[in-house]
């Protein structure tokens, strides 16, 4: 059921745009690279290194991570403790998608250093 969830049109290309939308998605993914975290672990590190934005609130980080798990990206332990402890945790699926954000990653340093050579030049 997941799957025909993100099909779209059947085009590939369209359902990856559609998994992936959504300001937050690929640095989550990112920084779950390392290992599991926390929430809390999770979106200190989005607000790390992002100048000028504004802080996440927490329901755009709930719905982010919502999204993520069900398009089997993550995946969600509770604890059942209390307090709650909740970690999130990149699933096969998703550590098959850190090699893609990490060529986007060096396509933009790339292509970000020329565009910062052609501004200095002016």
């Amino acid at each position: 059921m997941a799957k025909a969830k993100t099909q779209t049109c059947g085009c590939p290309v369209a359902a990856f745009q559609k998994m992936i939308s959504g300001k937050y998605k690929l640095r989550i993914v990112w920084d779950l690279k390392d290992g599991p975290r926390r929430y809390g672990e999770i979106r200190t590190g989005l607000l790390r290194g992002a100048s000028g934005s504004a802080e996440i609130t927490p329901r755009v980080l709930s719905r982010e991570l919502k999204a993520l798990a069900e398009s089997g990206l993550i995946d969600r332990k509770d604890f059942g403790v209390v307090p709650p402890k909740v970690e999130y945790r990149l699933t096969r699926k998703g550590r098959s998608f850190v090699p893609v954000i990490a060529a986007i990653k060096d396509w933009g340093t790339r292509h970000l250093a020329e565009a910062d050579e052609m501004v200095a030049a002016e």
